[in-house]
Parts: structure tokens; sequence; C-alpha cells
């Protein structure tokens, strides 16, 4: 019994710096996982000291950070004068483990996990924390989907002093990013490239740079290319990108969040090609990644493909329906509306404007209408070229393409720039009625599958901005009404923490849907709810 409440079970985990068990907390009768430090019992007292101090930073870094990603630190206490730190229990096994079981993880459901990482990253690093060793064994996956980044016991806090002694070198070797093996000072792109190693080992069941030796591993981190992840997938490029090994040419976090939704959402991430670095053989010009292929696959154990957990997708467009339906309550009202706005009664409309991040494919545009900017490079404040934002008086704020207007309809705000031929739609709804919105789509497909040449693109429950109740459908359709002809929509759907139901839609006619595509891409990726 620990400080008189924290009652230990069993040992649940253990690494060089100690071990963790699972316990039950006495007074507030909940399972916990204390984090045992170990190596410090028969080390000499200056190294002691470091280590101890290591623990207590460890629980102030994860402190400093406020996300569902990140492992909760409930308590830190002193035992057997030894820190101990008192942590959320999370029920499930680690990437490590995982992969070590199956072999590999499916490319998919690995650029699902890589999003939540990225997730955490992007808060810790909002919260002047650099993580310093992301890996596989510290990436824990939650039975229930939750994916949760741990173990800040060497993270680099912004304003402490360092505890690390010169000449030393802290972490898991082959995911330390080259600027760190050479001595430089890290910075955010470093835990992104720890991530993209992660990915890799995740995928391919080996790591992309361990060797024989420590000096070896560090290096062929420091000089050679990993060999090609010919199991990535979609993934790989994503891959490739953030194992660059000047900082200065991997992704930023926000593009590899987009990166790493298109790959989950198995389309190519054609933004991740810019950094895929090439080499000119005569007149032909490979990528390196191509270049280190091996003609044999290197051995790694096979699994099947283990079932994905949700992965956002587009959001839907206007769609023609029958004349909406009763309200069972309130919360029916995006029923209704919908069904009202797939019948033409509102101007041919999206019901709802998601986030989402994913590419788009070709540009092209309406016959003699604007459906807004392709996409360009963003700005230094992280505007692309062509968009404003907009804080709109429902509390939302969103970027909407120079030009667009704003047009109230009861509940649902639209911003179009020919009046609803092309549109966003944002819609909310504070006591939905469905569990979630998943059942929900399910629901309304029902009332829009049978209008005139309806089709379902996908509908699939996904993971959006950490909110497991997410949904995202697409589909096409020939409206006869409003604006004749073939159309297409796509609606990110989620619920945010506190129960309300959000919907993300856009729609416009089949012919300049790619270029909405990409522009749904950057209003979801802009996105902000009231209060966030």
């Amino acid at each position: 019994m620990l400080a008189g409440r924290y009652r230990l079970a069993e040992s649940i985990g253990r690494g060089g710096m100690g071990k963790v068990w699972r316990a039950h907390d006495e007074v507030l009768h909940r399972v916990v996982a204390v984090k045992e430090l170990t190596a410090g019992r028969f080390a000499a007292e200056a190294d002691r000291l470091v280590l101890h101090a290591r623990t207590q930073k460890e629980a102030r870094a994860a402190a400093r950070i406020t996300h569902p990603g990140v492992v909760t630190v409930h308590d830190v206490l002193e035992h057997d004068d030894r820190p101990w730190i008192v942590m959320q229990y999370v029920d499930g096994p680690s990437l490590a483990d995982a992969a070590k079981e199956a072999g590999t993880i499916e490319a998919r459901e690995a650029a699902r996990i890589g999003l939540h990482v990225l997730g955490a990253l992007r808060a810790a690093h909002a919260a002047g924390v650099l993580h310093r060793d992301v890996k596989p064994g510290n990436v824990l996956l939650a039975r229930d989907g939750r994916v949760l980044l741990t173990d800040f016991g060497i993270a680099a806090i912004e304003g402490d002093s360092t505890i690390t002694r010169t000449g030393e070198l802290v972490g898991s070797i082959d995911y330390l990013a080259p600027e760190r093996v050479r001595g430089g000072d890290p910075g955010p792109a470093s835990d992104l490239w720890s991530l993209g190693a992660t990915l890799y080992t995740a995928v391919e069941g080996v790591s992309p740079f361990r060797r024989t030796s420590p000096i070896s591993t560090m290096q062929a981190v420091v000089d050679e290319e990993p060999t090609h992840p010919g199991k990535a997938g979609a993934l790989a490029s994503v891959i490739v990108a953030l194992l660059r090994k000047n900082p200065a040419d991997r992704p930023h976090a926000d593009e590899a969040e987009r990166m790493l939704l298109d790959a989950m959402e198995g389309r190519d991430p054609v933004a991740a090609q810019a950094y895929v670095p090439t080499q000119r053989v005569g007149r032909a010009e490979l990528t390196s990644a191509t270049l280190r292929q091996p003609t044999a696959p290197r051995a790694a154990p096979s699994r099947p493909a283990q079932p994905s957990t949700p992965t956002p997708s587009p959001a839907p467009t206007s769609t023609p329906a029958p004349a909406p339906s009763p309200a069972k309550s309130r919360g029916k009202w995006r029923t209704a509306v919908m069904a009202a706005v797939l019948a033409g009664l509102l101007a041919g409309g999206a019901v709802f404007v998601a986030m989402n991040h994913s590419d788009g494919g070709t540009k092209g545009g309406a016959a003699g209408h604007s459906a807004g900017p392709t996409v360009t490079k963003p700005a230094t404040n992280g505007v692309p070229e062509g968009w404003h934002r907009v804080e709109d008086p429902k509390g939302f704020s969103l970027l909407v393409p120079d030009g667009w207007k704003r047009q109230a309809d009861g509940d649902n705000i639209d911003y179009t720039p020919d009046n609803g031929r092309h549109r966003i739609r944002i819609s909310m709804d504070r006591t939905p009625d469905f569990e979630n919105p998943y059942m929900h789509l399910l629901d309304l497909e029902k009332t829009v599958g049978t209008r005139s040449g309806y089709e379902r693109v996908k509908l699939d429950q996904n993971t959006y901005r950490d909110q497991v109740r997410s949904a995202l459908w697409e589909f096409t359709w020939n409206e006869r009404k409003t604006f004749p002809g073939p159309r297409h929509a796509i609606d990110q759907v989620y619920f945010g923490d506190d129960g309300t139901e959000y919907a993300v839609y856009m729609s416009s006619p089949e012919e300049s849907w790619s270029v909405t595509r990409e522009q749904f891409d950057i209003v979801l990726q802009h996105w902000r709810a009231p209060g966030d």
C-alpha cells in the first residue's frame, strides 16, 4: 500500500528504468497504473539523484498537457526513498506488444494510430514539451479504440533547466532523430521523426535503423536510408517524409496530419510526394525509397489484417430527398432539414460541413462558376492564400474561400459563392437523438437513398479530432430541381466533449468535385467548434 491509498496488484510492464503496476486507488475506488523507479536502487548517489529528478520531470511534463491522447498523471509520491508516479490506467497493449503478437499492423490502422499520436504531440508541443522518446513501447492501444502517448520521462520542458549531463544521449537509439544523435538540440521535428520510425516498425515488423550494435545503429540513423516500407501502402510516402534526415525537410505537424488522414482513408497522400527526395539517373528520376527497395521483402511475421478503428471520411453535401419526415423531438431537426434539402427546398445545398484532412485529387472547376481557390501554399499565418477566417455569430470559427457569403437557415449556417450551388453547411445539435453519429447517418441514408441516382461512396465510423464518436458520409445523386444534374456531397459528423453533435458538410456539382474535395480538407483542418 502506497501513501495509504494505492494498493499494488500485479506488474504489467517493465523497462530499463523501472516497472509499472496495476493498482487500486482505495480512496476514489478506481484502477490506476503506478510507475516504480527501480533503476536507481543500486546506482551511485549522483546517478540516483538524476534518475529521481527525471521521474519528477516526467510528472510535470505530462501534467502540463491537457489532451485525451496523453496518459494523465494523477499523483506523485515518495515511498522507500524513491518517487512513484500514479497514472491513468489504460486497458490494452502497447503498440510494440501488439505488433510483436500480430507480426505487423495493417497500414490504415497504423495511420489511425499515427494520427492520434500526432495529436498528442501537437498538444505537448503547444504546451512547451518535447517528448523525445516516441517509440512503439510508449504508444498504448486501449481496447475501446483510443490511442494514448505515455512516458515523458526524458521530455524537454520549455523553461526548465536540463537534467541531461554533458555527453549523455537519452532515449531509444533507433528512434532518435539524426540531429539528436549528432548532439544537436531537439525540436518538434525530432518527435515527428521518431513518429515516422515508430510507424515504420508497426507496418514492417522491424525497426528501420536497428543494427547489430549501438554504434552501427546510430550510424544508420545519421547516414543510411531505410529499406522501402513495402507493406505500408498509402502510408509509405508519409513515413518517408517524416524520416528525412534534415529536420527542415520534414513536414510540419499540420501537413503530416493531413497526410495521415489521407493514408487512413486509403488515399494516396499526394502532398507527401513533395517531401520524398528524388535522385536523377540518366534521364529518369527515381525516389530514394524506390532505389532502396529490396528485390525480396525483408522477413517479418505476417498477420491477417486486423479490423481498424473507424477512420474519418468525407462529409455529405445536399442531396435530393422527399418531403421532411416528422421529427420525433427537437433533436430530429437534422433529419427533417436533410430531407428538405434533398428535396431541393433549401437550394440544393449541403447539410453539414465536416472537419477532415484528405487529398481531393486533380483540380478543376464548374463552368461559369467559381468553386473557390484550389489548395495553395499556406501563408505564414497558416491561412491558405485565397481564404479568410470567419468568426461566426453562432460561436464557431472556420476558414472560407474569399467571396463566399454567409446565409442562415434556421439552425443551419451556410457559406456559398453562388446561392447554394457550391456550399459549406455547419449544423449543431445540443440534444441529439442518436447514440452516435454513425447511427444518425445510417438513419438519414434511409431517406436519401430513395432519391434519383443516389450512390454511397462511403459511410464509416471514424475518429475525428480524438473524438471516437464520429462518422463520415460521402455520396452522389442526380439533382432534378434547383441545380439539376449530378451532385456530390460529403459530411463529417462528431460528438463534442459536451455531447453536442457537430456536422460539417460540403456539396457541389460533380464536375467541380475535385476542387470541392480539396476545399473540404481545408475547412476541416481549420474548423473550431464553440469554445475551442
